[in-house]
């Protein structure tokens, strides 16, 4: 439910495949979950609809109009909840090349946002060189805050998560929620990931909502897992520690605003 200035909000777990139809089902079941909870805001993770390795080619693409996207559009709708459908392939018409797009739905199922992943996953740690997403992604080029009427969201993916740039730019634009649909990498997670999370919350005094992949997707790839929704305070307010499910709380927006006054870290910018 929500009202006035809060909305109860879920950030979904799961542990996709190569399975698409499987991973559908799965993230389709969970949104219903999170919704049947009292949950007005859904959030699904990053490579809900396909995830191997880094690099790996997705085994097909489809449009921001495709067949994947009404589907979630119409539970959006059916449900009355606004949802964020994690991440996709996107077609591209660049040959072997998608983009990893984030979409985002009204209670009407009307898309809110398109998003597609700035920063590439491309990294040489000793072991982990396979991950390479530039070998079959093509990066995105544009900074989206989306009014979805409760508040003002702006959207990530994963990786981008180490780029406070990005972050800071979203807030001079008036987010006051961050979404960062992610499957980040079992390794780097356990050192990094509640750490950036919860930075970026502090940094810019606005909640973090970061679903998430866990678990192993294949011989090359685990995911941290995780999924946690982070206040404009660094406090860890709602968090799925293991396994497949969903975890609410409730985004305040007065207290964002509140917080803001009172910390006026935001206003104090000189660069």
């Amino acid at each position: 439910m929500s009202s006035g200035r809060k909305v109860v909000a879920a950030v979904v777990q799961m542990r996709s495949g190569e399975d698409v139809a499987r991973n559908l089902d799965v993230a389709e079941g969970l949104v219903r979950d999170a919704a049947k909870s009292g949950a007005a805001f859904v959030a699904l993770p990053e490579c809900m609809v396909f995830l191997k390795s880094e690099g790996e080619r997705a085994p097909e693409s489809q449009g921001v109009d495709g067949t994947w996207a009404r589907r979630f559009s119409g539970l959006a709708r059916e449900l009355k909840i606004t949802l964020l459908m994690g991440s996709f392939p996107e077609a591209t018409k660049e040959p072997g090349h998608t983009h990893n797009t984030t979409l985002l739905f009204s209670p009407g199922g009307d898309r809110l946002a398109v998003y597609r992943k700035m920063h590439l996953f491309d990294i040489d740690l000793p072991g982990m060189e396979h991950l390479k997403e530039s070998r079959v992604t093509t990066a995105g080029k544009v900074v989206v805050v989306a009014d979805a009427g409760f508040a003002k969201l702006g959207l990530s993916i994963c990786y981008d998560l180490r780029f406070p740039e990005l972050y800071r730019e979203q807030s001079k634009r008036g987010a006051e929620v961050l979404l960062v649909p992610s499957a980040f990498t079992e390794r780097t997670g356990r050192d990094h990931w509640e750490i950036l999370l919860r930075a970026r919350a502090i940094e810019n005094l606005c909640y973090v909502m970061a679903p998430a992949q866990y678990g192993k997707h294949g011989p090359n790839r685990a995911s941290y897992g995780h999924a946690m929704i982070v206040d404009p305070w660094g406090s860890i307010v709602a968090e799925v520690a293991d396994g497949t499910g969903f975890a609410t709380a409730t985004l305040d927006f007065e207290r964002v605003q509140r917080l803001r006054a009172e910390l006026p870290a935001l206003q104090n910018r000189r660069l």
